[in-house]
């Protein structure tokens, strides 16, 4: 349990936890946070995880969290933090069990009351076309040298299977490709859970939504994105499934062998760790890359499911079934990226755990179009919530490591949502709501109750309050799709 007294209140939505308010501490911690959110989270570990995290080898700067801040493994979901590139070490439990899980949206001009007679079919067609649940598994069957290939090139082997257009490319963080990926490094079990994964959702907080855009707030930057209030988007969120889980399940544990061989003293042991430039660190970085690019591949080929699907049911009902790409943005990812530290340029390894990049306006890693309105950046709702589109602000290149929170961040834990949360009534208040809900599990419903989760409208208040990002748009549900 933490004292509140002891940090330091820089305004309404900002905290700083400085150095010797817990011994562990070698550098500060940034809390991005309503006074309720940090009330909040004295039900878990995610602030002592945050302190702990500062205790790493080669931390630059200071430890920020976000305010969807939530327990994760070692590090608290809705994490960022930086170590010296090379000198520095990287710890999977700054990224995740779920690499490169983030979320891609779609975008239409096809308007809500157009296809009131067709949500129905519309909603199974999406279910069967995008495979959920916890062992789903896709018609695409991979060989190993096919697997390697999908690690290497991302998105642009779906591109070169027709399952992309150049828009989508270049419309997708880091193009759909980190360069760095290298198969080698993965295990045979984790070349196994892949084979059969590629163009599926999985299960969890996964889900693909149909969303009506309910409000513009940035006329400008919803133009740009092709966002016109009252028409429809499809929202897509999911990650690495079993691949990425595998191949942080596999160097989780190479990396406890390594701690413990070198005598080594962490604060928690999921905080495990290698130095960047070692054959261990390397051979993370390089698994890694390699389950991002296997997940930038993964959203794409659902995209591409869902506009098939789509457009067999909306054609003739609609004058244009088509959904361009927006964006997609990854969250829990390793970047080595260059950022200003103290006032001077430094390269260093960002971890993102449950948080999204948010590269401001003039960032030459971006599209073009985006390069004056900022990243676009997707901070999905819970289950039958809102969900926002907003860019990524300037405010988040000074304070975040250009990073912003990527959803509403937990309040029950798994568990207690499904002890607690009645299906059956949650299935009813979402009909109420109009909303159509597809799932593989019933019971899986719970844990992704609104109830479960943070209110996502205040979230946004807070990250537009301390300027990381700026927003765009809000989304409400029509279809849901979950595992």
């Amino acid at each position: 349990m933490f004292d509140i007294e002891q940090f330091q209140r820089v305004d309404e939505y900002e905290w700083i936890i400085p150095v010797g308010t817990d011994p562990v501490m070698k550098a500060p911690v940034r809390l991005f946070a309503s006074l309720e959110m940090l009330e909040l989270a004295k039900d878990d570990r995610s602030i002592q995880q945050a302190m702990n995290v500062t205790a790493l080898p080669g931390i630059v700067g200071e430890v920020v969290v976000m305010p969807d801040m939530h327990q994760g493994h070692g590090f608290p979901i809705g994490g960022v933090a930086a170590t010296e590139y090379p000198g520095g070490v990287i710890s999977p439990g700054g990224i995740g069990y779920d690499i490169n899980c983030g979320v891609r949206l779609l975008a239409s001009n096809i308007y809500a009351e157009e296809v009131t007679g067709v949500l129905e079919e519309w909603a199974f067609a999406l279910d069967h076309a995008c495979p959920s649940g916890v062992a789903s598994d896709s018609e695409i069957r991979l060989s190993e040298k096919d697997l390697a290939q999908v690690c290497l090139e991302g998105a642009r082997w779906a591109q070169k299977n027709g399952m992309a257009t150049v828009q989508d490319l270049r419309r997708t963080e880091e193009n759909g490709c980190i360069h760095g990926a290298d198969p080698t490094s993965i295990s045979q079990r984790a070349f196994q859970r892949g084979r059969t994964q590629l163009g599926t959702l999985g299960s969890g907080n996964h889900f693909l939504e149909v969303d009506i855009i309910d409000k513009v707030y940035d006329l400008d930057g919803a133009a740009i994105m092709g966002l016109v209030e009252g028409c429809l988007v499809i929202q897509i969120h999911c990650g690495s499934r079993g691949f990425g889980h595998q191949i942080c399940t596999d160097y989780v544990r190479a990396f406890q062998d390594v701690v413990n061989w070198h005598g080594l003293r962490i604060p928690d042991r999921e905080l495990v760790y290698a130095s960047l430039d070692s054959s261990d660190g390397q051979g993370y970085l390089a698994a890694m890359t390699a389950a991002a690019n296997f997940a930038f591949c993964n959203r794409q080929i659902l995209a591409h499911q869902a506009r098939q699907a789509s457009e067999s049911v909306l054609a003739g009902h609609v004058k244009n079934p088509f959904f361009h790409q927006v964006y997609d943005v990854a969250h829990n990812v390793g970047k080595i990226e260059t950022h200003m530290v103290a006032g001077k340029e430094k390269k260093v390894c960002v971890h993102r755990k449950g948080a999204t990049r948010a590269f401001a306006p003039g960032s030459a890693q971006m599209p073009e179009e985006y390069s004056q309105t900022g990243q676009p950046v997707f901070v999905p709702g819970s289950m039958g919530s809102a969900s926002w589109v907003l860019t990524g602000a300037q405010g988040a290149m000074e304070r975040s490591f250009g990073s912003c929170c990527h959803g509403a961040g937990r309040l029950m834990s798994r568990s207690a949502a499904k002890r607690d949360i009645a299906v059956d009534a949650l299935l009813k208040r979402m009909t109420h709501k109009g909303i159509t809900v597809r799932a593989q599990s019933m019971r899986g419903l719970a844990e992704e109750a609104p109830e479960a989760y943070k209110d996502v409208d205040k979230v946004i208040e807070c990250v537009e309050g301390v300027g990381l990002a700026k927003p765009v748009a809000r989304l409400v549900p029509l279809i849901v799709v979950k595992g």
